[in-house]
């Protein structure tokens, strides 16, 4: 099984002042996938929010952060999964069958990037079980 993680899981794992960061070690070590994956949005927000002083409190730079990403990607069961030919099938569905908040657009993304790729997305955000036919873990909060 692939697992699409969130953004949110990257930085966990990434950070060890991290609230999440005990929570996001136990999974990636235990209970996770045997193939952990990014795409172009988690790889993206990953870059941006390790990098961001609003986000993280030790920010890296931009070379710092790219290097991390690298060195997860060099890891033999990490992987960069292309889009599926039919995830804006999938998104258009996600975020038309029922009134979307605005700031879900983002999370539907990802919901149907899971969904077209067969996989399991994985995240600390609650909000992605509203999505139907989403394959979903849920990290409990630390």
């Amino acid at each position: 099984m692939t697992d699409l993680l969130d953004i949110n899981l990257w930085l966990a794992l990434v950070d060890k002042r991290h609230i999440h960061h005990p929570v996001a070690q136990a999974y990636w070590s235990q209970n996770g996938a045997s193939q952990f994956a990014f795409c172009r949005m988690t790889m993206l927000g990953f870059l941006r929010l390790a990098t961001s002083l609003k986000v993280v409190v030790n920010p890296k730079t931009n070379a710092e952060a790219w290097s991390i990403y690298q060195e997860f990607r060099a890891l033999p069961n990490t992987l960069f999964l292309a889009e599926p030919a039919d995830l804006e099938t999938h998104f258009q569905s996600l975020t038309t069958a029922t009134a979307l908040p605005h700031r879900l657009w983002t999370d539907a993304y990802l919901a149907a990037f899971a969904i077209a790729s067969g996989g399991r997305l994985v995240s600390f955000d609650a909000d992605f079980a509203r999505f139907p036919g989403l394959n979903f873990l849920h990290l409990p909060s630390s």
